[in-house]
């Protein structure tokens, strides 16, 4: 049933009109929030088992913080071999690619590898917000 611009006994009523109009456009808003896309930098190589673990719980803070995260060491891996020197080359192209694409860059954990400072510094060189978290998703200042 939609909103009507006439009351029960058929009088103009747009007092009540726009107020039904407005609340049903604050929950249709509130349905689709803006959420920006954040590109998650954490370490990869090493052990990458664990270092999946850790970016998968990234990723879920960065949704609980009403972000989308990207974090492409978690998809590029399923198809590219980071062993292989220029599979490497391609994947961090394309990191550097989609990293463009995202709002800001959120740095995870203490140690910070070659490939994540590659990211930092395109990041810093764009001008886009670099925020750093401890591993345990504490956000801390610039070290």
């Amino acid at each position: 049933m939609g909103i009507r611009k006439f009351n029960s006994e058929g009088y103009h009523d747009p007092t009540t009109y726009e107020a039904l109009s407005n609340i049903r456009k604050e929950e249709k808003a509130a349905k689709r929030a803006y959420r920006p896309l954040v590109y998650i930098c954490s370490p990869f190589a090493g052990d990458t088992e664990i270092n999946t673990e850790k970016t998968r719980h990234y990723c879920r803070f960065a949704v609980r913080n009403a972000c989308i995260p990207l974090a492409p060491h978690l998809f590029f891996p399923q198809f590219m071999d980071d062993a292989v020197p220029a599979e490497r080359s391609l994947a961090m192209f394309m990191n550097m690619v989609l990293l463009g694409r995202c709002e800001q860059v959120w740095v995870f954990g203490r140690a910070i590898s070659a490939g994540m400072a590659a990211e930092i510094e395109k990041a810093e060189k764009r001008n886009m917000p670099v925020r750093y978290f401890t591993e345990n998703c504490e956000e801390v200042g610039l070290s």
